[in-house]
């Protein structure tokens, strides 16, 4: 099996129409370096925010080539005013044009606004700025999915033809059952976007009944709601994660379920289990561990580590601009 990178690189080189993104830390060498050599490529269309003669001038000095790629500087765009005055509009009422004038000097604000109106399919951000600064302005203006009240952080998890997703990773404390659903919803999206035919298992300390409680009774709720919304997507919960994962404990723990044993797409039941079961994964069972990929929002947008290599931040725009791919089918 190719790696997951391989799939959403064949995907986007595949794409009748290039998704457009946009990268709001265009003065970061880490970033330059990453889309020159995303658009040698020519995989995605790309947006750089920063001042063109600056950014321009650092990419030549360190042999970058960004010749072609459009930089737009927030600090003296043309239609800074009708800008100021859809985001006042998105915010209804939450915000003035005199706060406009001033967030959206900031770039993940300017970039996100970019996306929302349709300048751009999505972004990239984080290299630079903290997770809330790019968080919060997606929730904000791009907002999510109709019918989504939430986003969450999916992991891929992939270790030679292996490959899992883990959901919710990053984003909800401590979801409510419809929460679980919706997380259980965009995981396997995600699932079909990295070509993982989805066996989803909403997981507990519990395999049936086998305990109770609250904790217990939230993941079984989610469970029959989520086969009742897709009864086309296998699933079955609650279940220990050997009960989900080994065959036959599976069988001796849920006999006759079609996800028990063979599951591969695993809805933990609230963050810290999400969180402490993919790092376990990726540092105890040597997985690769590829996210956390924002899910929920009306249109992608990531969030790297400030850590990020470029080569990260290469490969956060391939797994981005599939994410437009698959929201556009």
């Amino acid at each position: 099996m190719s790696s997951v990178f391989d799939v959403f690189k064949r995907q986007v080189k595949n794409a009748e129409k290039k998704p457009k993104l946009v990268f709001p830390e265009g003065d970061d060498l880490r970033v330059l370096e990453a889309v020159s050599k995303l658009e040698e490529e020519k995989l995605i269309d790309i947006i750089l925010l920063g001042n063109p003669t600056e950014v321009r001038q650092k990419a030549k000095d360190n042999g970058f080539n960004i010749d072609t790629i459009k930089i737009i500087d927030p600090e003296d765009y043309e239609d800074f005013d009708k800008m100021c005055k859809e985001f006042v509009e998105v915010r209804r009422g939450k915000n003035t044009i005199a706060d406009a004038q001033k967030m959206l000097k900031a770039t993940t604000y300017f970039g996100t606004m970019l996306v929302k109106m349709g300048f751009a399919d999505g972004m990239v951000s984080g290299a630079a700025h903290s997770t809330a600064d790019t968080v919060r302005p997606a929730l904000q203006i791009v907002k999510t999915k109709k019918g989504m009240k939430r986003v969450s952080g999916v992991m891929i998890m992939e270790r030679g033809d292996e490959r899992y997703i883990f959901a919710d990773c990053a984003m909800n404390i401590d979801p409510d059952s419809d929460g679980l659903v919706e997380i259980g919803y965009e995981a396997v999206k995600i699932a079909e976007m990295a070509e993982v035919d989805p066996r989803v298992a909403f997981l507990s300390f519990s395999t049936k009944g086998s305990a109770q409680g609250e904790m217990v009774t939230k993941v079984a709720d989610a469970t029959e709601k989520f086969k009742k919304l897709y009864p086309n997507i296998p699933a079955d919960g609650e279940l220990q994660f050997d009960a989900a994962f080994v065959p036959s404990v599976g069988e001796s723990k849920a006999p006759g379920s079609k996800v028990a044993g063979r599951a591969n797409v695993f809805i933990f039941p609230e963050l810290q289990s999400g969180n402490i079961g993919y790092k376990i994964a990726q540092r105890l069972g040597n997985f690769n561990a590829v996210g956390p990929v924002l899910a929920g929002l009306a249109a992608p947008i990531n969030d790297l580590s400030r850590g990020a290599s470029s080569e990260d931040i290469y490969m956060m725009g391939i797994l981005t601009a599939a994410q437009v791919l698959a929201e556009d089918k």
